[in-house]
């Protein structure tokens, strides 16, 4: 057999291709999250190291079609609420249904607020199917630096909702970093950023050991220090009791929160406002646009106003109140994709 002049033999083969690997190498710097390697492989940055930095880019959902499957002749009268209790395919948290056109109106309204401050929107491509709640993407979304964590939502009456919230990212071009599996479980309500190197999260009735764990291994190759909180009770999310609104500036439930994680923030420079009591709790459940400027339920008292106004908070007063009856707030319904660092 005549061997082809075109051919290199082996060892001039393999010369060559040490060569080509030399003078092509692997190039682990700059770092993935960099501006300058997202901006080449993704097409700008995504993420967020901070809960306040000035907000870019969202991801909601307006209530539509799904909200078909609540029964107002189903209530729970134990519970104030509504519910398939037998199916466990939904449940509604107060005691009275809106109706759609009123909950819409409203998430137009937050919509249109923040389109006013300069906010991209992007919405889910669907809601998941026999499911009602995928109006409140912030807990099947986690935004970290250089893209999004895609949670595992805890109870069955979510679960599902990370598959169309997968789709969106992917169609806006978002990175994964990575998707809460095995028997994690881990909800966006419960995390929050406090400074761009430090995060907290619960343990909770929605979030457990292996779901924080996992967020964790992806917190540190960032060096970001996780605080892991205890949430007393049945309570489910972190965002129910704290929120940061500037960057060192946060509104805080001290009748939920615990004591030894309001201590450990006034001891590292963060400045604590209480809710007043005559607050409804969930008015604590806003979200900063830009450091400073915060969107918050028109139901939050003159007297919480009139403290955050002294620590040199702006708000833009938005209603929520109808589609907080189905359990989630303005912070619940926004799940920030890309934030300025700060």
């Amino acid at each position: 057999m005549t061997k082809n002049s075109f051919t290199p033999a082996m060892g001039e083969f393999d010369h060559r291709y040490n060569m080509l690997i030399q003078r092509f190498p692997s190039e682990p710097s700059p770092a993935f999250e960099s501006e300058a390697e997202q901006s080449f492989v993704w097409g700008r940055p995504w993420g967020c190291n901070s809960d306040v930095g000035r907000l870019r880019t969202v991801l909601m959902h307006r209530p539509g079609e799904e909200m078909a499957i609540l029964d107002p002749t189903k209530p729970i009268p134990d519970l104030g609420a509504f519910g398939d209790e037998a199916g466990r395919t939904w449940y509604w948290r107060g005691t009275e249904i809106p109706t759609l056109a009123e909950q819409q109106a409203q998430h137009d309204a937050l919509t249109s607020a923040l389109r006013d401050e300069g906010v991209e929107i992007v919405y889910l491509p669907r809601a998941a199917k026999g499911r009602h709640k995928s109006i409140y993407t912030r807990d099947s979304c986690i935004a970290v630096k250089g893209g999004a964590i895609v949670t595992r939502l805890g109870p069955r009456v979510r679960r599902g909702e990370e598959a169309p919230v997968t789709e969106a990212l992917a169609k806006a071009g978002c990175p994964i970093l990575r998707t809460i599996h095995g028997e994690g479980v881990l909800e966006g309500g419960a995390f929050a950023w406090i400074r761009p190197d430090w995060a907290a999260t619960c343990i909770s009735s929605r979030v457990n050991a292996e779901g924080v764990r996992q967020i964790g291994e992806v917190l540190a190759t960032q060096g970001v220090r996780l605080t892991i909180v205890q949430m007393p009770g049945y309570r489910l999310h972190i965002d129910g009791a704290f929120v940061m609104l500037d960057t060192d500036v946060a509104l805080v439930n001290p009748n939920i929160l615990p004591f030894v994680f309001m201590q450990e923030l006034e001891q590292n420079g963060i400045r604590l406002i209480h809710l007043n009591h005559e607050d409804p709790s969930w008015a604590i459940n806003s979200l900063a646009v830009r450091p400073g400027r915060v969107l918050m339920s028109d139901q939050v008292g003159t007297r919480t106003q009139e403290a955050l106004d002294k620590a040199g908070i702006s708000i833009r007063l938005v209603p929520y109140d109808r589609v907080y009856l189905g359990g989630g707030g303005i912070h619940c319904s926004t799940a920030p994709l890309a934030r300025d660092s700060v």
